[in-house]
Parts: structure tokens; C-alpha cells; sequence
């Protein structure tokens, strides 16, 4: 027998969608309500933001809910663009350095 033990969660939002995220910010709740995910450090990846639409980070920020969910854990939204790989350093490293305070 195991017991898994998650310390940090990644979370991809489609910034460019606005219609869907409504749909992500329930599942991100739903998601933080397990007993295993409670107290995890989140990483909000805000993908996408190099098309011209795309929704900012303050934006996604509050229509997640995030300041609304009280969470005991560090959080942080990072703006990125997965087909040129920018800003997905700087938030893996983020998580890493919170991590690492635990």
C-alpha cells in the first residue's frame, strides 16, 4: 500500500477562450476541494498570450475566483505561450522556489 502525496498543481487555462472559462473555473475549484489537493502549491499557466484576444493575467485571475478561494497555499498566475515556450521557465521555476520553502 501507498499513499500519494501531491505538493504542487499545474492548471492550463486557454487565455484566447472566454467562453470557456467559466467551465475552468469550476473544475479548478472542484479540483481543490479534493482531500488530496487541498493544500497545494498552484501554478496557473495563462496560455495563448501572444494572440492579439487573449485574455490578461488580471483578467483570468478573477474569473477563476482565485482571491475569492481563501487558499492556505501560495498561488500564481503566469502568462505564457506554449508554441514559443515563453514564461514556462519562469512559472515552473516559481513553483519550484515554493516548493522548496515546504
Amino acid at each position: 500500500m501507498f499513499k500519494v502525496i501531491i505538493q504542487g498543481l499545474i492548471f492550463v487555462v486557454d487565455s484566447n477562450d472566454p467562453e470557456r472559462i467559466n467551465d475552468a473555473s469550476e473544475e479548478l475549484q472542484n479540483m481543490l476541494e479534493e482531500d488530496q489537493l487541498r493544500d497545494v502549491v498552484l501554478l496557473v499557466f495563462a496560455n495563448k498570450q501572444d494572440l492579439p484576444n487573449a485574455m490578461s493575467v488580471s483578467d483570468i485571475t478573477n474569473k477563476l475566483g482565485l482571491r475569492k478561494l481563501q487558499l492556505n497555499t501560495p498561488w500564481f498566475v503566469q502568462a505564457t505561450c506554449a508554441t514559443q515556450g515563453s514564461g514556462l521557465l519562469e512559472g515552473l521555476d516559481w513553483l519550484a522556489d515554493q516548493l522548496s520553502k515546504r
